[in-house]
């Protein structure tokens, strides 16, 4: 009997993951044999907790995701540039006798977003929200070579960090555009989620501006639900959460898994 790998995801909450999931899926079409737990960890147990888990031999990765990717970007490790940027992890692996530390929510915001069909180089962009899953896409986003990327933010401190961080590698200020029409809208806020979005108006956008929700859901989040009125471009984050697992996938068993059938399983779980 081969191996059975020890992998998981680890939050606080992670009742809602849907990353245990993914990896069955990838697991099972790429014939490898895991066992992916989600684990709920308070902040004050994270360190043993990754202490702990690494010192079996089978234990091949972790997930890492809310609070806990800027408590993992301080572990002990090899950690990768962007991850070291964005100061977030949320793969962790094995490299050696060393804990390999890096993010993979940018690429998989980009490999969905160019699944989809739309390309970032030399676009308007507007960014509603500057909190963790912003930052945790703007590096890649910024490295794509937009026209100019424009962010709003209910608290501007929050924005100007973010901009300030970013502006060296790509146009990047605060508030609206003027009359530049926007070819993507990414938001980024949780209120997008919690139902609190509140819709925006007399923005300059048409039918063929894409409306990207990073939250995912297995219903329409509200974001969603108001950009419909706008155009038929309108995706939430599910296929980026799919992609960024299979990029952590990749990571601890050097092999890319079919990331568009696992997309359709969730899409019919919503259905």
């Amino acid at each position: 009997m081969s191996k059975k790998y020890r992998l998981g995801v680890l939050g606080d909450p992670i009742e809602h993951s849907l990353s245990p999931f993914i990896h069955s899926r990838f697991a099972r079409n790429e014939n490898i044999n895991i066992e992916y737990l989600p684990y709920r960890v308070k902040e004050v147990d994270f360190d043993q907790f990754i202490k702990e888990f690494f010192s079996d031999k089978l234990a091949k990765g972790l997930n890492i995701t809310l609070p806990h990717k800027k408590r993992a970007a301080k572990i002990e490790g090899n950690i990768s540039k962007e991850a070291k940027y964005i100061n977030a992890v949320n793969t962790i692996y094995k490299d050696g006798n060393l804990l390999s530390l890096s993010s993979t929510d940018g690429i998989g915001f980009i490999n969905d977003i160019d699944n989809k069909g739309f390309e970032l180089e030399d676009k308007n962009i507007l960014i509603i929200g500057a909190g963790a899953a912003i930052e945790s896409i703007l590096y890649r986003v910024a490295m794509s070579s937009p026209k100019e990327i424009s962010l709003i933010n209910r608290t501007q401190e929050k924005a100007n960090r973010l901009i300030r961080k970013f502006s060296n590698m790509a146009p990047i200020k605060a508030g609206f555009s003027g009359d530049a029409k926007y070819d993507l809208v990414i938001n980024g806020s949780s209120a997008g989620l919690t139902g609190n979005f509140e819709p925006i108006d007399d923005l300059p956008v048409n039918s063929k501006t894409y409306f990207y929700d990073l939250n995912y859901s297995l219903t329409v989040t509200p974001f969603c639900k108001w950009a419909k009125e706008k155009s038929e471009n309108v995706f939430d984050g599910t296929g980026m959460l799919v992609y960024q697992a299979a990029h952590s996938f990749k990571k601890w068993f050097n092999v890319f898994p079919e990331a568009l059938t696992v997309i359709k399983d969730l899409e019919e779980l919503r259905e």
